[in-house]
């Protein structure tokens, strides 16, 4: 995401149930901050046998017309809702037809970013739910990708931003855009580099701290001439990646990850801790994909 984002809007993916809000409620703050529009999308797919009701007629045609008329109002009642909690926000809603990881990945290419709700499913639960869309969204979006827990968050006072540091590209445009997020929020930034030991006990374990810990101090430099207003804290853990981000966002405003990166999470690609703190995390994640063409 960019201030500069030539009012690209926050795109955010409504659900059916009108008590599941969250999601809309943070793309809705998201849009006011940036004073960028909103973009509530509906992506209506084909009819399946769960989707039926009684009084829907069993042809293709009475499938459709039902789906357009239940997609139109759960649009309507989140325009209605944005527009009581930010009447200043230009809201553009679009029902579209078609698989929602496809919908959503072309509004991603024009957007600063798509927001999704979640859950926390169980495993078995997941390839039903929210992750079904979220995973395979992440591995194709073009701008950064949001996922808002459901449950109540509390956060810590003063507010701050967790964020995954590798010394990969990838983690560098997680961190650019946790500076970005917690200069609009007047945020802090914790920085936070994961050191996995292997299964041998590796002798000089000092110095592959202060490796790391150097590694860290490197890949965070200059970020204060462009957000002086922004406190900077970096920190080295050591244990399991997801273990560890999804610890030290736990009153966080936000988890920033990025993806295919590599490094410090020795062993495992950032592309898979990205996925394992979507399950696990309590805040809000935010998943900064490769620069796409």
């Amino acid at each position: 995401m960019s201030r500069s984002s030539e009012r690209r809007p926050i795109v955010v993916g409504v659900e059916t149930d009108p008590a599941r809000q969250s999601a809309l409620a943070w793309a809705a703050d998201e849009a006011a901050r940036r004073r960028v529009p909103l973009r509530p999308v509906r992506a209506e797919g084909v009819p399946t046998r769960g989707q039926r009701r009684p009084e829907v007629p069993p042809s293709w045609a009475g499938w459709n017309e039902e789906l357009h008329r239940s997609g139109k109002q759960v649009l309507a009642e989140a325009v209605d809702f944005v527009a009581d909690r930010h009447p200043e926000v230009e809201v553009d809603a679009v029902l579209a037809e078609g698989d929602p990881v496809w919908v959503l990945g072309e509004e991603s290419r024009t957007a600063t970013a798509v927001v999704l709700g979640s859950q926390h499913l169980s495993r078995a639960q997941e390839v039903f739910g929210s992750a079904a869309v979220a995973l395979p969204l992440m591995a194709r979006a073009h701008c950064p990708v949001v996922v808002v827990p459901e449950a109540e968050h509390a956060t810590g006072e003063p507010g701050f931003y967790v964020v995954g540091v590798d010394g990969s590209e990838h983690s560098t445009a997680a961190l650019d855009l946790a500076f970005e997020e917690a200069s609009l929020r007047g945020a802090q930034v914790r920085a936070l580099y994961v050191w996995e030991p292997g299964p041998l006990r590796i002798f000089d374990e000092y110095g592959v701290q202060q490796q790391s810990r150097r590694l860290l101090s490197e890949t965070v430099a200059g970020r204060h001439a462009r957000y002086p207003d922004v406190d900077l804290r970096h920190e080295l853990a050591v244990g399991h990646p997801v273990q560890a981000l999804t610890d030290a966002s736990a009153d966080a405003l936000g988890l920033v990850v990025g993806t295919r990166g590599h490094g410090g999470f020795t062993g495992m690609l950032l592309g898979s801790v990205s996925q394992g703190v979507l399950h696990y995390a309590r805040c809000p994640v935010l998943v900064v994909p490769p620069t796409r063409t």
